[in-house]
This record gives structure tokens, sequence and C-alpha cells, in this order.
């Protein structure tokens, strides 16, 4: 580089740099090799022979200064830096409105650690972008190569430290909160920019801020850089972007990691473009390199087409699969991305429009590109033309000092435009007034006066929106905000907006497409942002029902918001006739979008997450039987249904703690009542569920009386399981003893537990009601145990779930404790006993309160004569029942005689053609004539019973008794066997 000091075009300014050094400096030091350090850099960039184009992210000035280059210069191939691996979704921009993001996303990793999953990397396009502009140029002119030479989106995380971040330090508490809304489009994706052009060392920012009089660095940059730079020619241009970028990198910190990545990215794209040039054998000068000014001041071995070949190997690419897509993305998720002031991106884009009008510089726009204006030809040609006459520059010796002019240059101050100051004035009067604001005329010139003013303070001849925006806050914002937006959030809006992209539709994944195919029927545009509302009458319009179950797992998969049930519900074994939906797909369109890389089809991607979360190491039983209610809700899946069953019950057995005792109580329960009331018969899974649950939750039941960490509640869905599955685990082959052995060996210390174990000794029969109202009578005769008594209680109220015919019990337990309990132990347990019943029982309430209603006298006035059941003397419902003798035909025989056609009826369907018998006549024995028509068996038992006699003879008066039994025990005996039958 020695050489260049004295060879090179920038010698003058050389020597201008050192004697300032030496002036303020008093001598040669770091100041001086710094400022010479950067002109070299400027020189060197320049004098590439592959031109490099140094941009900043989302800059007017560089998107107007690029497609003044590209008209000039019409390059043959265009390297850009962005992501190799996105090259192939660039072509899909021209479906889209601006601004739109392009993304890359991995679920499942491979070579990665499995908690850094999911992968995305996006990067945001807006119009008024330099990288923009190439896109659209190499895009639609024949015969030019885009190019994409950055790192891939594997590399990025290839290098990312994050692990090693998170190891060394802790998490800081002080972190930003997450973003929502509208800034929240790129979720927790890593942005991708190209042209990060900002300080790194904090006091030189702060330095540039206090002197440049603004308050944050988007204000700097526009203020000092994007004027003065707008209507330069292009080597002045390219040499203050390259000071710029070699400013900001020699005066970064000693970041090592981040200057290692930034070092590593540079040689990645220089190592990639000479291997391009290499293989098509292009020529440099008919080459472009559009990079970040921070990037374009490189120093590495590597840099040039000319630099270091065999010094950089670039590592191959991990097993991961990655999915590609363009998703929604909007100024403010720009701005949160990327750290930027709020309102900077719209500022920006207003300035991109106001650039094009004033220098007429023909931009270059995709061809069919959603969003934009189209220009007749023919005034398009004219303005080709006339920016031909005006931009393109007389020829310059390459590499000419344009700095020395430039730096010397005083700022040209631009005359005050009252015409749109006053007109920005009148609108935030009248959207100030729209939202709320009691702002008047009187407003609109104070705001127009402060302009001006705050723009003399902070030397500026011309009032920037910035200062619009502080002249704005300051008249018209008040103590309160009355509406959802304040005035800053109002000025924004008024210069441009939160502008927010769309994908189109053929740029959609696959499944997006599905989606949006099979909702045709609704009738509405979906593809719209905003909230739609769509009405489903599934009576009279039967092809509604394929789109009802979309919008059912559409409600599952997407955010909250994005298909929201109005009216309507889908539980198992039920569905609506009617249902009103919300829907708000396009608002939602980047979580639709990102569904689309898990699978072709809606079905595929919820059953893949079934899966994944039935199948995950930290799956619960009851994580599990929801993922089988989801399969039989939602894809009505009696395969999967079955195979996430039968996993239940190898997650069930490894499960050590009662934790989620209650939710698989709760969704046993309803599958158990959804299959028996759909299927003919039980699917095996859940009888093997039940048994092994039977078994499981009695071994278990000992240890989760006696254990601290295991709640009353929880206790009480082991019982209720036991209990309420209890005929069909006995019919299956359980053994009733193991649940006697499990309660009898069950000692709890906690009361409320204790209350629960009565319960379940009340409904194993070890323990009558009366014994059980004696030791609650106890319990309040006892002043030690008083002040526990509302722990029984709590106890007694969840025993209701195992054993709700306690429901009596537990209200004149309640009842007693509000009669006799003092007010020191009563008062402070309301409280606990209304969030007990609220947050642990609340389906339990009806029935107290049902059980309390039927008790309790239902007129006020019947109260003072009321007695309690429980106080009332006991007397024996079947005393007066024994005492009355018992009739001497059998029961019902006087019915029958009274209406004889209805027995005549049935004897007709039977086929009995005996007829009635005689008035008077004596009774016939049930089972006479069977013992004379089969002789042979009575005299078999008989010979077993060691009876000895003969059989008499039928006298006539005694039709079917006229057989006298010679064994008449016998007889009697079975007389005695058939009348029982």
């Amino acid at each position: 580089m020695s050489g260049s000091h004295e060879s090179g075009g920038f010698a003058a300014l050389r020597g201008r740099l050192q004697d300032a050094a030496a002036t303020f400096a008093g001598g040669p030091d770091a100041l001086e090799g710094i400022l010479l350090g950067m002109v070299d850099d400027v020189d060197r960039a320049a004098r590439e022979p592959l031109e490099i184009f140094p941009v900043c992210h989302h800059s007017p000035a560089s998107a107007l200064a690029m497609a003044r280059r590209l008209r000039e210069k019409q390059p043959k191939v265009v390297y850009l830096e962005l992501c190799e691996d996105m090259a192939p979704l660039l072509t899909e921009l021209r479906n889209c409105r601006l601004p739109v993001a392009v993304q890359a996303f991995a679920g499942e990793l491979d070579g990665f650690p499995a908690e850094w999953a999911p992968l995305s990397v996006v990067a945001p396009i807006t119009e008024a972008s330099a990288e923009y502009q190439a896109i659209a140029y190499a895009l639609d002119t024949p015969g030019v190569e885009l190019v994409l030479v950055d790192r891939s989106s594997d590399h990025v995380f290839q290098w990312d430290r994050r692990g090693e971040r998170a190891q060394q330090s802790p998490a800081d508490d002080d972190a930003a909160p997450p973003a929502e809304g509208e800034a929240a489009l790129h979720g927790e994706a890593v942005g991708v920019e190209i042209g990060d052009l900002r300080p790194r060392f904090a006091e030189l920012e702060e330095h540039l801020l206090r002197h440049g009089k603004v308050r944050h660095w988007s204000e700097w940059w526009h203020q000092f850089v994007e004027v003065p730079l707008g209507d330069s020619d292009h080597d002045t241009y390219r040499q203050v972007m390259f000071l710029i970028g070699s400013l900001f990198r020699r005066l970064a910190p000693g970041d090592g990691d981040r200057v290692r990545v930034d070092e590593d990215r540079e040689r990645y794209m220089w190592t990639r473009m000479r291997e391009h040039l290499a293989a098509t054998g292009t020529d440099p000068e008919d080459c472009l390199y559009v990079c970040g000014a921070f990037h374009a001041a490189s120093r590495v071995e590597e840099f040039g087409v000319h630099g270091g070949t065999d010094t950089f190997t670039i590592s191959p690419r991990t097993a991961t699969t990655w999915r590609y897509g363009l998703i929604p993305s909007s100024h403010a998720a720009i701005e949160a991305q990327f750290g930027l002031a709020s309102g900077s991106v719209s500022i920006a884009a207003t300035e991109w429009a106001k650039s094009l009008k004033r220098t007429r510089v023909q931009p270059y726009r995709l061809a069919g590109q959603a969003g934009g204006r189209k220009t007749p030809a023919k005034k398009t040609a004219g303005r080709r033309t006339a920016a031909a006459v005006v931009t393109v520059p007389e020829p310059e010796q390459p590499g000419a000092d344009r700095l020395s002019g430039f730096l010397r240059r005083p700022p040209v101050l631009d005359r005050l435009d009252e015409a749109e100051l006053l007109g920005w004035s009148v609108d935030i009067v009248r959207a100030a007034r729209r939202n709320g604001y009691l702002a008047s005329t009187a407003d609109a010139i104070a705001v127009f006066e402060t302009s001006i003013l705050l723009a003399g303070m902070r030397d500026r001849a011309k009032p920037t929106p910035y200062d619009f925006q502080d002249a704005a806050v300051t008249c018209i914002e008040k103590d309160s905000v009355p509406g959802r937006r304040d005035v800053r959030r109002l000025v924004e809006i008024m210069m441009g907006g939160d502008r927010i992209g769309q994908v189109g539709y053929e740029s959609l994944p696959p499944l997006a497409r599905d989606v949006y195919d099979r909702l045709a029927p609704l009738e509405l545009k979906l593809q719209q942002r905003g909230v739609q509302r769509a009405l489903l009458d599934l009576a009279s319009r039967p092809e509604l029902r394929a789109c009802s179950d979309l919008l059912w797992m559409l409600r599952r998969l997407l955010p909250h918001g994005a298909a929201r049930p109005i009216m309507g519900e889908r539980r198992l074994g039920e569905r609506s006739i009617q249902e009103s939906w919300d829907l708000a797909l396009g608002t939602h369109q980047r979580a639709l979008i990102e569904l689309g890389y898990e699978g072709v089809s809606i079905e595929q991607v919820l059953e893949q997450r079934l899966r994944r979360e039935a199948y995950a190491p930290q799956a619960t039983t009851a994580a599990v039987l929801a993922a089988v209610e989801d399969a039989t809700l939602y894809l009505d899946s009696r395969r999967l249904a079955d195979e996430l069953g039968t996993h239940a019950l190898k997650v069930l057995a490894t499960e050590r703690s009662v934790d989620g005792a209650p939710e698989v109580l709760r969704r046993v329960r309803g599958l158990l009542a959804y299959y028996r009331t759909h299927e003919p018969v039980l699917p095996q899974w859940i009888e093997a569920f039940t048994k092994a649950g039977y078994a499981h939750y009695c071994t278990l039941l000992p240890t989760a009386f006696r254990d601290e960490d295991a709640t009353v509640g929880q206790v009480a869905a082991m019982l209720g399981f036991l209990f309420g599955m209890e005929s069909l685990a006995l019919s299956l082959g359980c053994d009733r003893t193991q649940l006697e052995l499990a309660v009898a060996q069950s000692h709890p210390d906690d009361p409320s537990k204790t209350a629960l174990l009565w319960a379940a000794q009340v409904q194993l029969g070890t323990l009558s009601r009366a014994e059980l109202r004696a030791r609650c009578a106890g319990l309040l005769d006892n002043p030690l145990v008083v002040p526990a008594y509302p722990r029984y209680l709590s106890g007694f109220v969840h025993a209701l779930e195992p054993v709700p015919g306690l429901a009596d019990v537990v209200v004149e337990a309640v009842s007693n404790a509000f009669g006799r309990l003092p007010d020191e132990v009563l008062l402070p347990w309301l409280p606990l006993l209304i969030t007990t019943l609220r947050s642990g029982a609340a389906d339990l309430a009806p029935l107290l309160i049902r059980e309390a209603g039927r008790i309790f006298p239902a007129r006020l006035a019947a109260l003072d004569a009321w007695v309690p059941p429980w106080r009332a003397p006991q007397t024996d419902p079947f005393a007066a029942r024994r005492s009355r003798p018992e009739p001497d035909g059998p029961r019902g025989a006087a019915l029958l005689p009274s209406h004889p056609a209805t027995c005549d009826a049935v004897a007709e369907l039977l086929g009995c053609t005996e007829g009635w018998s005689a008035a008077g006549a004596a009774p016939v024995p049930p089972g006479v004539a069977l013992l004379a028509a089969h002789p042979a068996a009575c005299d078999a038992v008989a010979g077993l019973l060691g009876c000895d006699g003969e059989w008499a003879a039928a006298g006539p008066s005694s039709p079917g008794t006229a057989l006298t039994v010679r064994h008449p025990v016998t007889a009697r005996a079975l007389e005695s066997l058939l009348a029982g039958a």
C-alpha cells in the first residue's frame, strides 16, 4: 500500500489529513493512522477492477444512485450480498406487493442443537432499496445474470455463537420486550440486511447525535448522508460511502466474534465471485458487486479479483433440510428487526418518491409487480430520455479524488417549502381531530411555526419530517391520549404509514394455495388484511362442512385470531348446524406460509404436529391423550388415534407422579363416552389403558396420600378414575382387592386428604354414613381440631369428584360449619372456600348447589320452622311395610281378570291356548306340569337327596295336582326353585 500513497489519486487528500492530524494531535499518532488508513481503504476499493457499489439498507439515496448506475453501465453480471440459497425465490417477487421478506426456514435440525429449533432467516426487501433495483434490473433485462454471493442460511447458524454466549453470560433481565402487532411480522427470525451501516462504537454514535442535534441514528443519517448524497454523481457517492464504511470499521470496538463473522463473510463473497468469474470467463469490467459499505472497505487477504485464492475454504452445509418462501413484511417489522427509529422506513419511502419526482430518474420495477402505478409507454420513454440526459456524467478518470471537493463543500441549504410544511400542519390537525384530540386551526399554525423554530435551533433551514414530528407532539399532544394512536404515530401514518406487504397467490406454497381454494365456497376475499365474518349454515348447505372442518383445523394450528369461532363449537360426538367465524388469514399470512414448510396439506401438518407432541421426550399422559382427542376431533382418524392411544399406555407406565391425574381423568372420560356412543365395541387401546390405569393408580394411591407435593385435587382425580372406571376395569379382569388394599394402606396427615380418604371408605363400604357423620361431629366438638375443620371441608368438596353420592353429607358438613364454627375461624375460611370452588372444583359447584336446593326450604317463611334432615328423628321407612300381612295370592293376580284383553293379547303372542282357569279353582303350583312331563329328572334328584316314596295317582278333583309326589321333599324343593325362576 505504500506505493499507492504517492501515486494514487488521493495524494492531496492524504496531505491535508496529515496536516490536520498534526494540528489537532500535536504530532503523528493513532489519529493520523486512522485518517490515512481510511483514505487507503477508499483508494483500494475505488481501484478494484470489479466495480464495487456500496449501499446502506433501505436508503433512498443508495436506491437512486443504483438506478442511475445500472442505466449507465448496463452490467452483464450483478453480484448481490444476499444468502446464496435464496436465489430461486427472487423471481416470485413480481407476484407480491412490497415490502416482503425472503425466508429460509428449518423445523427439523440435523447438525445444530435441538433447542435452537426452529431456525429462520429473513431478508426484507422494500421498493426504496438498492437491492430491489438490482434484482429488478437483472431479472427483467435479457442477458443479465444475478448471482447471490453471501453465505447460505445454513452458514448463518454455523457461524453463530449463541450457545457460547449463553454459557458465558446470563440472560439480560432488561431485554427489550417482544414486538407486537405489525412489528412482529418476522417473528423470531434472524434478519439479514444488505448494508448494515451504523457505528459500532457507542461513544462515536453519541458524539455524532449530540453534535448533529438529532435524537437517533436514523435522523442523523437522513440529515447528513441521505440529503447531501441525493443529487451527487456516481464517483462521489461511491467514495463517500467507502469513507463512511471505513470509518465505522476502524472505530469498531474489539468484538472478536462479530469481526470474525464479518471477515468470514467477506472472504466467502469474494471466493464465490472469483469462482463464478473463472467458471464463466466473464470480464470483471462487465460486472457490478452490490454490498454494504461496511464490507466494501474490507482489508481481508481475499479482497478483490486478484486476492488470495487458497487462503479460505468454505465449509460444507449441515444435513438440515431448509425450506424457502416469501412472507409479508412491513415497515414496522423492518424497524423492529434492525433497531431503527419508529417511522424511519416510512419516511425513507416518502423521500424515495420525492427524489424520483425531483430528479426524474426512472427506477427499475419487476414486470407485473403488484401494487405499483402503471405509467403510459410514451411518458415512460420520455422520462427515460430525460433521465439519461440528467444522470449520465462526464467521463472521469477511474479513482479520481472526489472526496476532497465533497468534504470542503459547504452544506447546501434547502429553501423552506412553505406550501409543503403548511400542508403537513393542516393534515396532522385533521388527523388529530379525527382521533379524538381537541385540535384547531390555531394548533396548525403553532405546528407550522414550531417546526421552523426547531429547524433553526438545529442549524437547518428546512424542517425535516423529524422536526415536524417533534413540533406536532409539542403543540397537539396533551396529558393523555384520547384514542388508540398518539400524535407521533399519526405523523408516521401521515408520512406514508406502515406499509404492509402481501405475498401473491402464485408465490404461496402449495398448502396455502390449497387452503384458499378449499375456502373458496365462502365467497370471501381471504387474502385481504382485516377481519371478515363468515356465516356457515351447514343444514341448508352441506357442502360447507368441508370448509367447517378446515376452519377448525386452522384454529388448531394458526395463532389466536386467524380463525376465531363466534358461534358453534366442536366437541367429541357433537357437530354444529350453524357456525359463524371471524377470519383474518390475510393478517396472519406469514403463519399460514410457514405451515406450508411443514407439508403439502393441512391434514398432513396437523398429523405431524400431533405425532411430534405425543412422542416428545417431555410428553405426559395427558398430552398424549389430548393428541388422541384432537386426532379424533379434527382428522376423524381411527388409525392415528389407536396409534397414539397405544403410546399413551407406554407413557403412563413411566410416570411416577400424579400431577396430570385431573387432566387424564377428564380426557379418558370424554373419550370413553364418545366410543361408547359412536363405536360398536371399545377400541382395544382404551380397554388396555383402563386396566393399566386402574393398576397404576392403585399402586400410587398410598404414596399420593402421604406426598406433600400431591394436591388434594390430584388425589381426588385418582380416586375418580378408580371409582369411575371400576365397572369397566372389573369386567376386563381387574381385582377390586387392589383398590381395597390401596385404601387400607393410605394414612394421610393432611386434613383435606383425610376427609378424602373417609369418602373413599364410604364408597367402598368400609365406613357407613352414620360413622362419617359421627366423625364430622367429633371434629366440631374437639376445640383443638376446630381451626383445621375448614380444611376437612375442602377435602369433602373435592370428594364429590369420585363420590358424587356424598353431596348431602357435604351440604350437612358445610351447614354445621356455618352454624357452629366461631367467627375467627369461619370468616378467614370463606375466601378459601370460594377460591377452592372456583379454581379446583368449579364443575362440582352445581352438584353442591343442586343438593343444597333440594334440602333447604324454597321460601324464607318456611325457614323458621324448618328442621334439617340430619337433625330429624331417624325412622325406618320400611317398618310399616314389614308390619302388613303378605297377601295370599300372587301380586297382581287381581289386575289380570280385570283387564282380560291385555292378557289375551299377550297369550296370543306367546302361543298359549290353555285359556282362563275356572273361578274359585285351587291355585296350581308353578312347575307341577313340568314334573309330571319329566319324571326321570325328579327321580334323579330324589336319589341324590336320599328320598324314598312312590308317585301318587291324580285325583279327578285336582287337575294339575292329581299326581301326588312320592318324594314330597324333592317336589317342594323343585317347586320353590321353579317359583323363584
